[in-house]
């Protein structure tokens, strides 16, 4: 199965937002699953390594308005590039590629990446596949916005997100589903 793993730019090797990707990265690639990640740094590399590492295959979807924003190319571990011109196509391959979703900590970016795909999930442009948000920062501001916003959600489209506290967990809720 293809897992697409969200998550933010920041984590430095060794910091444990870092080791948590690479953790996640691990598990995927030992249960046979293709992980596939932005391709850069941060959370991407981590992870694209942590799969690499583990025997396990990588894609990394790359674009060129990434690289004109940030002088940046894919990372070491990435056995296969998807190339895009823009963010949204490069938005668009990362959910449309794979078969179900984790995502770890990160800013807009990861939000946005959340956002879109649990939004093409409800109005039915993509079909539902999991999406599996990890840690108590998502879990706290989920439970936050569908409880503030109560009345704009049914319960069909809250449970198309799902919530695990650890990458063991998040892989655990994946594997289930499936």
């Amino acid at each position: 199965m293809n897992i697409t793993i969200f998550g933010g730019s920041e984590p430095k090797p060794g910091s444990p937002a870092y080791q948590q990707a690479q953790h996640l990265g691990e598990i995927l690639a030992k249960a046979g699953h293709t992980v596939i990640t932005g391709g850069y740094i941060g959370t991407m590399e981590a992870a694209s390594r942590g799969a690499a590492e583990a025997g396990g295959h990588v894609i990394g979807v790359t674009c060129v308005e990434i690289e004109n924003y940030r002088s940046i190319g894919p990372n070491a571990w990435v056995k296969e590039e998807w190339r895009c011109q823009t963010l949204t196509e490069r938005l668009d391959k990362l959910i449309s590629g794979c078969e179900a979703a984790i995502a770890l900590p990160g800013g807009p970016g990861t939000l946005t990446e959340i956002g879109l795909m649990w939004n093409q999930m409800v109005i039915n442009t993509i079909p539902v596949k999991p999406l599996v948000l990890v840690g108590e920062t998502w879990g706290k501001t989920f439970s936050t916005y569908l409880t503030l916003s109560e009345g704009y959600f049914s319960n069909r489209i809250a449970s198309m997100l799902s919530f695990a506290k650890d990458e063991a967990e998040a892989v655990r809720k994946v594997s289930d589903h499936m």
